[in-house]
This record gives C-alpha cells, structure tokens and sequence, in this order.
C-alpha cells in the first residue's frame, strides 16, 4: 500500500479487542495474520455514542453477507451510512449471528469462565467511558453462515484465509471497535484463537471513488429533531405527568377508491380470489395485486417479497 499513509499498526492478539477512533475519511483494515479467524465488530459515533452501527439496517439493506460495496448503518432514528466496505477479499462476512456472551458458554457448553466477544468489546470501549450496556449487536467479519431448509441459522467452516482483509472507510468520525472472536468451542473460528492485524490509513482520491453515492433522507433524524434533547442522566423510569401523546399521522384515516375494470380484468379478478391466497373480498385481493406489482416496478432497495 505505497500510496497510503499509515496511521497506526496494532495485532489484536486472542482474548483481545481494540477501540479505535477514526477522523472521516480514514480506512480501518482488519487482516488475517493466520487464517480462519472471525472478528466481530462494533461502530460508534465519535461524537455521540447514542448514534452506533445497527446490524439488523445492514442486514436489511445489504444482505446476511455484507461486502464491497455496502454502507454500515446507525440504528433508528438516525439511519446514517456510518463506514464503507472498500474491499473485502473474503466475501464471508454474517450479520445474522449475535455477539457471543458469557452466558452463552454457560448455557450452551457449562463453561462459567469463558472468553467472549461481548466481555471484549465492552472492555474495549471501557477506554472511552462506555459500559457493557453500551456494547450492541456485532457485525461479523470473516463468517461463514447460512441459513437451512427449516430456517434455522448455522455455522460452516471458516474459509478465511492469511492474508485476507476488509477495508472499512469512515463517512463520520467513528470509534470503530473489532476484537478477536472469542469462539474457539464453535466453528466459527475454526475451534481456535488467532490474531489479527489492523492498520488505520487516510483514503486517498482512488479510494473515495469505489464509495457509492451517500444520499440523505428527510428522516435521518438526530437529536436536534428530538422532543427530548438531553440523555437521560439516571437509570430510574417515572412517568412524566405532563406528558401529551403527539403519534405520527393519528388518528389514521381510511378512505374507499373506487377502480374501474373492465370484463377481462374481473374474470381474472374472480380467479385470483378462488384461489383463496389473496383476500376474501374483492377489495382485499386487488389490494394485494396491486402492492405486489408496485413493490415490483417502483419500490427503492431490496423488497425482500415475493408474491404467491
């Protein structure tokens, strides 16, 4: 990487996470040194750690495989692209299984004392002021996961290789929180712990260019659109007595429209309905038509729908 300047080095060895801040338009890389290793991965806003990466966003809008290409997302209500995923020379990357726990070594296995990825990451973010509470639901790199025929998620063989690595670039500035996957009583890993590389860099024009176009939403709200701008400062919850109920868009209002159609379109209407897969009612199944050629035809992203 002649044509990037290196801004720090560090090998992230078993039983160990990192909390690394990131200035926008710097690249975190994460490398296998060994091979087989997964790391798990939290994200932050530098500024505002209520503002963090959201796995199910990510998984919605970019698959249960995240790769080249795709945005990491913050949760609702900001919804903000977070990093980039520049390169990925893996391709096998999960946003399907949880951080592994303590207690899920206890629970699965027996083991009282067990390394993990949610005690490492909270540990990591210890440097920073944040608390177990704050860690949140990993994105896995270097995963291979699947799902099976009765829709139960698994764990296969680790096909990462040395050398492999991701490229993560910040659109924000971040706090950017991998460690090394604490499984070694899993497949995920390969049944063994095995360090891993990272490497900060500032992106050049090149690597700007492979990030596809960030677009802003009227909705990505922050705290400024809030009803309730300050953090919360303790842990107890009381009602607030003078607090007024102000939902979106309520009372919600239905209204009938009347379709015109000719002959054709009712006997095909008619056929539709016995099937019995659409509604009971006239209504009710061209509705569903209707939604389902539109999904089809106009609707933005990933549908995840298929019609019967």
């Amino acid at each position: 990487m002649p044509q990037h300047k290196i801004l720090m080095e560090h090998v992230m060895e078993p039983g160990t996470g990192k909390a690394v801040p990131l200035k926008r338009g710097q690249i975190l890389r994460i490398e296998q040194l060994v091979g087989h290793q997964c790391a798990d991965f939290n994200c932050f806003n530098l500024h505002d750690y209520k503002e963090y990466m959201h796995t199910g966003r990510t998984r919605h809008l970019h698959s249960l495989r995240p790769t080249k290409g795709a945005f990491l997302w913050s949760a609702p209500p900001r919804e903000r692209q977070m990093m980039c995923v520049l390169e990925d020379t893996c391709g096998t990357n999960d946003a399907i299984y949880p951080r592994c726990t303590a207690f899920l070594y206890e629970y699965h296995y027996g083991l009282l004392v067990h390394t993990n990825c949610a005690d490492m990451l909270a540990e990591s973010i210890r440097a920073f002021g944040l608390t177990p509470d704050d860690v949140h639901d990993s994105l896995n790199w270097f995963v291979h996961t699947g799902i099976d025929a009765s829709g139960n998620p698994f764990l296969a063989k680790n096909v990462a290789k040395k050398g492999d690595y991701v490229e993560l670039l910040a659109l924000m500035d971040v706090l950017a929180v991998p460690n090394v996957c604490g499984a070694d009583v899993m497949a995920t890993n390969d049944f063994e712990f095995k360090p891993l590389k990272l490497l900060v860099y500032e992106a050049t024009d090149e690597d700007w260019a492979k990030v596809p176009e960030i677009r802003t939403y009227h909705n990505q709200r922050t705290p400024k659109d809030f009803k309730i701008k300050e953090i919360k400062p303790d842990r107890e919850l009381r009602h607030d007595p003078h607090y007024k109920p102000e939902f979106t868009n309520v009372p919600i209002k239905v209204s009938e429209i009347e379709v015109g159609m000719d002959g054709s379109e009712m006997d095909m209407l008619r056929d539709l309905k016995k099937t019995g897969e659409y509604g009971e009612t006239d209504g009710e199944v061209l509705r569903y038509i209707f939604f389902s050629w539109w999904i089809e035809n106009f609707m933005h992203g990933p549908k995840h729908f298929k019609a019967s």
